[in-house]
C-alpha cells in the first residue's frame, strides 16, 4: 500500500507525537503507512501526490483567520506552503482530510468565509449528519448523530462555493464538508479519544481554547463523554483510499 501522509504543525513534541499517535490508531495504520512531516520544524519537502494514497491536514495552535500582519514568519511560510500544495489536491481531485486547521486552511483558500463566530472550547460536541453526509462515501459509514471532541477559536461561518456540507452541529453549523469527490474537511477531531483531548487541553491550557481557571470542569465533560464513532471516519478515509504501490 502506498501511504497516508500527515502534514502537521504543532511546535510542541508531546501534542504533535500524540497526534501521529492519534491519527495512526483511528486509521488502523503502522507508521510505515502514515508518513510525517513536521512542517514547523523546516521548509515542505518536495511532494508527489502520487506517491501517497492522500494527504492528512491536523490541528495546530494556528489561526488561518487571523490577521496577516499578526501571523508570525512560521505561520506565513506554513500556510503559502500548505495553500500552493492545496491547489493540486483541489486540481487533481486528490484524497484529502483536513481536521481543524485543516478545515479552516480550506475554506480560507477557497474563499469561504471564515471567522470566530462558530468557535467552540475544548470538549465533546454532539454532530449530526446532514441528507448529503448520510449518503456520502465516508461518512454514510457514520451513525446519524454522534458525539466527537472539538476546540477551535475560528470556523467555517459560510461554505466555500462548490462545497457540500455533510455534518453540523448546534454551536458550529459546519462540521464537515467536501469538495469534488475526494477532498474532504473536518471541525472535529477523528482522531482524538479521551485520553488524547486530555493530553491536548494539558498542553494547550493557556492557549485560549477554554477558561483555564474552570480545567475541573472540562475534564468532567470529557470524563462523562463517550466519543467513539469519529474514528470510523479515519478507517472509511483510509479504507477508501488506499492505493497499492
Amino acid at each position: 500500500m502506498k501511504p497516508f501522509l500527515l502534514l502537521a504543525t504543532r511546535p510542541e513534541d508531546e501534542a504533535a507525537d500524540d497526534e501521529y499517535a492519534g491519527f495512526l490508531e483511528a486509521g488502523g495504520l503502522a507508521p510505515d503507512q502514515l508518513r510525517r512531516v513536521r512542517l514547523e520544524a523546516g521548509p515542505m519537502p518536495p511532494i508527489v501526490l502520487s506517491d501517497y494514497s492522500g494527504i492528512i491536514v491536523g490541528g495546530s495552535p494556528f489561526n488561518a483567520s487571523d490577521p496577516p500582519e499578526t501571523k508570525s514568519a512560521l505561520q506565513r511560510r506554513i500556510e503559502g506552503e500548505l495553500g500552493e500544495l492545496l491547489d493540486r489536491v483541489l486540481a487533481e481531485d486528490f484524497p484529502f482530510l483536513g481536521a481543524c486547521y485543516g478545515i479552516g486552511l480550506l475554506t480560507s483558500h477557497l474563499e469561504g468565509t471564515l471567522n470566530g463566530e462558530g468557535a467552540e472550547e475544548a470538549g465533546p460536541t454532539m454532530i449530526s449528519l446532514t441528507e448529503e453526509g448520510s449518503t456520502d462515501q465516508l461518512f454514510a459509514r457514520l451513525i446519524p448523530t454522534f458525539e466527537a471532541f472539538v476546540g477551535h477559536k475560528e470556523a467555517c461561518a459560510v461554505l466555500p462555493a462548490g462545497a457540500v456540507l455533510l455534518a453540523t452541529g448546534r454551536d458550529c453549523p459546519v462540521q464537515a464538508f467536501r469538495v469534488g469527490r475526494n477532498v474532504y474537511a473536518t471541525q472535529f477531531h477523528p482522531e482524538l479519544t479521551n485520553a488524547g483531548i486530555l493530553t491536548r487541553i494539558r498542553i494547550y491550557r493557556e492557549f485560549g481554547y477554554f477558561d483555564p481557571n474552570g480545567m475541573d470542569e472540562v475534564i468532567a465533560a470529557i470524563d462523562a463523554s463517550v466519543v467513539t464513532e469519529p474514528a470510523t471516519l479515519m478507517k472509511a478515509f483510509v479504507e477508501r483510499f488506499a492505493t497499492e504501490d
